[in-house]
């Protein structure tokens, strides 16, 4: 059964995606010993809200997990990485 999404819908689909993408392409940065953790982690964290339907509570997930990737980002910045 296919559901149509309207514009809202899509357009917040759309930026879970580009997070999860941008936390992969980020963890490759990550060192050999953690990498695969990390990424288990960012796959465990989008399972564990796959099936949120409240907006409100998508997009408070989608800044937090923009702000939990800057650190992530930063602090692979400071080890170098």
């Amino acid at each position: 059964m296919v559901v149509a999404l309207d514009l809202q819908d899509f357009l917040l689909r759309a930026r879970v995606l580009k997070l999860y993408r941008h936390a992969l392409r980020i963890s490759r940065r990550a060192p050999p010993d953690s990498k695969d953790e990390v990424r288990q982690i960012i796959r465990q964290e989008v399972g564990n809200n796959r099936t949120c339907k409240d907006k409100q509570r998508i997009r408070f997930l989608i800044s937090d997990g923009q702000e939990r990737l800057k650190r992530l980002d930063e602090t692979l910045d400071m080890q170098g990485r």
